[in-house]
């Protein structure tokens, strides 16, 4: 995935600032796909200066007013090309697999506290995720946009699901009662 067209798909979503957008990756977005405020802002002008996006035409001039983008018809047409792409799926690059590798190796000392403490911190945004569910699709998806991002945000679930699987057969297996 690429930063272009994650700021493509959020801004078909709704038009936004730089500001907004930014808050946007902190807030959802963002736990699939980071980047930071400056990245945001130098690809929402490369975009434009590509004829990707514009800003929209404010009603009256105000000084500090932020610039609100949308998307054109080019970027309407760039990310379409872009989810028709084939693409190979690419390996996460978490360090813990390669620790837990290297205990092997040195011995286990203190990492089962630390596969711990990363089991706890799979299972709070396992019930972050699972809170959004239960928030935003209460009744299940309204519409396909939504079945869409329901299917995402599922995604994240299975992927917080399996990692405390993981640690928690790692932990029981190191502690010699797995």
């Amino acid at each position: 995935m690429s930063l272009p067209h994650a700021i493509l798909t959020a801004l078909l979503e709704k038009p936004s600032s730089g500001l907004e957008l930014a808050r946007r990756f902190d807030r959802s977005i963002g736990y699939f796909w980071s980047a930071t405020h400056q990245q945001i802002y130098r690809e929402l002008g490369r975009l434009e200066r590509e004829g990707l996006i514009r800003a929209l035409p404010e009603q009256a001039p105000t000084r500090g007013r932020k610039k609100e983008y949308e998307v054109l018809p080019a970027g309407r047409e760039e990310l379409g090309r872009w989810v028709d792409v084939r693409e190979d799926p690419r390996l996460g690059r978490d360090p813990l697999p390669v620790r837990l590798r290297a205990a092997g190796v040195v011995g286990v000392r203190g990492l089962v506290p630390e596969l711990r403490r990363h089991r706890d911190l799979h299972l709070l945004r396992l019930e972050e995720y699972r809170a959004f569910e239960r928030r935003d699709y209460p009744d299940g998806p309204a519409d396909d946009q939504e079945r869409v991002q329901r299917l995402v945000l599922l995604g994240g679930i299975d992927v917080e699901a399996g990692w405390v699987s993981w640690l928690t057969r790692a932990i029981e297996e190191l502690e010699g009662t797995g």
